[in-house]
């Protein structure tokens, strides 16, 4: 019955496009329908995708799906998602429809949570290639906004923020959060291209961290994502090599001394002065660099006198516990005739004994039972640590 029902639906929806039928309203009505959905004929698609959204017929999914996302791409989405979906229905959907294919792709990877490696890259691929498509246009009105170009961070992007569009916004937004995808594959599609910012993602996944830093920097010339990536790194040497870039971006490109200047007066407690010295170029002013190269100088010799003054502090405490451990050492202890051992209460005469910090007395017997860390008492020296009074001597 649904199979029928559906291949009426259809040719009443083809008669209405062709023009046999004709609405009641709009028998007298000249306008050209060419590119507008006739009540009909979108009635008939209607009519149909409840149908389908109701069966799980594969079948007939693939045999009817077109027509109605030829009316309505949104009722086909409809059937696509609908509840009753246990397969992917990738096959149903025309290659030219390629919203419908990233909604559904969406749909997979976002609401059933796919973890399927070959959805999330035919979903990124697909994204890729409307920016591509949509990149050129763009260029053309881009002049007010030119200044503008990717200021935000590659890894601020959340759901509902604005960028060069929603293709760029939803390919960035997916390219940062999925680890699933294959980004070499992505790489090979927009190598070329003016999708820095996508390329700057893709290489961070692959760990190409000299790259990304390039396109931060260069490319972008955007100078707070580039620290904020250093940060990320958590490596000195990264600040060096940005500034590196900075002094030197190859290619023709002249010197960018601003955001050199920029980067040594945030981070410049984190690099090596003299390294910095050696690495800056004879054409920058001095004026620029000067006060921050000064301030570098004074922290690291503040670092170098800091650690004289603990170094030193450290020698004299060593030494001070060095001379208690002598003098705890060298004290004597006198035993009589009336000495017992604290442990077996055994006299001690001319026995050898022990003495441990706490104070008490044992013969050599117990002293080997019991050891060296652990007293008559029960207390464990190597745990519960002991200090008397005399023995850290301040001089």
């Amino acid at each position: 019955m649904s199979s029928k029902a559906l291949a009426i639906w259809r040719v009443l929806a083809r008669n209405y496009s062709s023009g046999l039928w004709k609405e009641s309203t709009q028998e007298n009505d000249t306008r050209d329908f060419s590119t507008a959905v006739l009540p009909g004929k979108r009635t008939a698609a209607v009519e149909a995708s409840k149908i389908l959204e109701a069966s799980s017929d594969q079948d007939l999914i693939l045999q009817h799906l077109g027509w109605i996302s030829e009316v309505d791409q949104n009722l086909a989405v409809q059937v696509l998602t609908s509840e009753k979906r246990t397969y992917q229905l990738i096959p149903a959907i025309d290659p030219r429809k390629v919203e419908l294919l990233q909604r559904y792709l969406q749909w997979l990877i976002e609401d059933q949570g796919s973890n399927d490696s070959q959805l999330h890259t035919l979903y990124a691929l697909s994204l890729g290639k409307s920016a591509l498509e949509t990149l050129e246009p763009e260029r053309a009105t881009e002049s007010l906004n030119n200044g503008e170009l990717l200021k935000m961070k590659y890894h601020d992007y959340e759901p509902g923020m604005s960028l060069d569009g929603p293709i760029r916004e939803r390919l960035q937004i997916f390219l940062h959060s999925s680890d699933l995808y294959d980004p070499e594959e992505i790489l090979d599609l927009i190598e070329g291209s003016e999708l820095w910012m996508e390329k700057a993602i893709l290489f961070r996944k692959l760990g190409q961290e000299t790259l990304v830093l390039q396109i931060l920097a260069l490319k972008l010339e955007d100078s707070e994502a580039a620290e904020q990536y250093c940060a990320e790194l958590g490596r000195p040497d990264a600040y060096m090599q940005l500034l590196d870039m900075y002094l030197d971006p190859q290619n023709g490109k002249e010197p960018m001394f601003k955001a050199a200047v920029r980067l040594l007066h945030n981070h410049g407690e984190s690099l090596d002065p003299l390294q910095v010295l050696e690495r800056l170029s004879p054409n920058m002013p001095l004026q620029l660099a000067s006060e921050t190269i000064l301030r570098m100088l004074r922290a690291r010799l503040h670092h170098h006198r800091q650690g004289q003054i603990v170094h030193n502090i450290s020698r004299a405490v060593d030494v001070d516990v060095r001379l208690a451990r002598l003098e705890e050492r060298a004290r004597h202890v006198q035993i009589s005739d009336e000495s017992l051992c604290d442990s077996c209460h055994a006299r001690l005469g001319t026995k050898l004994f022990a003495m441990y910090p706490d104070d008490s007395i044992v013969c050599y017997k117990c002293f080997r039972r019991q050891g060296e860390s652990t007293s008559v008492t029960g207390r464990d020296f190597k745990v519960d640590i002991m200090f008397k009074p005399g023995w850290l001597v301040s001089r």
